[in-house]
């Protein structure tokens, strides 16, 4: 009897257990009301929202193409493997990205995050629109290592994927290189983060409250940061030499894009938005932590011919930085946290 009361039990739990995934598997996720975040302290965007409006079809194709690893050659990688959601979309502790194979790539995955106020895309700045981005890691042969319109065959073969396609732009019959990118850039531009402390702060809105240190890191970042760092957005996505290397070889940066020999190892401006968890930073991820970052600019900038002039104003190289100030700054940047917009379960890998 003991026996037949222990196999009941079982069979009950597993019963229950059964259940729960078959509710959970029928269980469709709301994205009716997915759209846009448009803060009151950004800028307008540069990415034409009307030309590709978001939709909650398309919105869930763009997001399954993200987290699918059959955008590369060999089905391993996916775009989400270097641009996790709970880092700001970043390569958390991975100095540069990493491909098929192992194989490593020259920079660190820049986070992906508010890019429909970005003018162009990627450390030089090789990608002028939005649309192309998912182009550069899948034609990337230390990334993807595959092709757009290979990608779209395998596409057409999957079971799933012609339905969502139609789903998300009705009236077309068949899958083409337009309509994913499209797809991307409806799910990758949701990807807005202005829900941190601080933007409740300049908002005067409730959870704004900034302390005393914060305070005085703001006052020193305006003076000291916010040229490059500017707007609310806490970059003026231009490109600068930042004082990091001294000679450039394996790397010219923009140059390798514009060709003028004054743009030789000058980078984007990246935001600092979410700084806090993107680390390693910059474009070769060798700085480790936000301490270190505050602290190049007071003692680590080098000489180079293009080095920003900001950086060398009387005769002294990089920003003159207090203990209390590069305190106070490090402070000051971690209110740029937004753990909603890390938190958003719609921008997190489906089930």
């Amino acid at each position: 009897m003991r026996y037949n009361s222990y196999f009941r039990t079982i069979a009950l739990l597993l019963g229950i257990a059964l259940a729960f995934l078959a509710c959970k598997k029928e269980a469709k996720e709301d994205l009716s009301d997915i759209s846009i975040f448009l803060p009151s302290n950004f800028p307008a965007p540069y990415y034409n929202l009307s030309a590709n409006p978001i939709t909650p079809e398309g919105f869930a194709l763009g997001r399954k193409l993200f987290y699918d690893p059959i955008l590369s050659r060999d089905s391993s990688i996916a775009c989400a493997d270097c641009h996790i959601s709970y880092s700001a979309f970043s390569h958390p502790d991975h100095g540069v990205s990493h491909g098929i194979e192992g194989l490593l790539g020259r920079r660190n995955a820049p986070a992906v995050q508010n890019l429909i106020w970005q003018k162009a895309y990627f450390w030089d700045g090789g990608v002028p629109e939005m649309d192309f981005i998912a182009i550069n890691p899948i034609e990337n042969p230390v990334e993807m290592d595959e092709s757009p319109a290979n990608v779209v065959k395998k596409l057409k073969r999957h079971p799933e994927y012609p339905a969502l396609f139609r789903a998300a732009f009705p009236g077309r019959d068949t899958i083409d290189g337009p309509q994913m990118l499209m797809a991307f850039s409806q799910f990758m531009g949701a990807l807005v983060s202005a829900n941190s402390r601080y933007d409740h702060y300049v908002r005067k809105e409730a959870g704004g409250t900034l302390t005393a240190e914060e305070l005085a890191g703001l006052e020193t970042f305006k003076v000291k940061c916010s040229a490059c760092h500017s707007t609310d957005l806490f970059t003026d996505n231009s490109y600068r030499n930042n004082g990091l290397l001294s000679t450039f070889t394996n790397d010219l940066g923009r140059f390798e894009i514009s060709t003028i020999q004054e743009d030789i190892g000058k980078f984007k401006v990246p935001s600092l938005r979410n700084v806090e968890l993107t680390s390693p930073y910059m474009h070769h991820g060798k700085i480790k932590t936000l301490e270190a970052a505050v602290e190049h600019y007071n003692s680590g900038v080098k000489d180079s011919p293009t080095l920003d002039p900001l950086l060398k104003q009387n005769g002294q190289l990089g920003i003159p930085l207090s203990t209390s100030e590069k305190q106070n700054l490090v402070a000051f940047l971690k209110t740029l946290t937004d753990q909603t917009f890390i938190r958003d379960t719609r921008f997190q890998k489906p089930e």
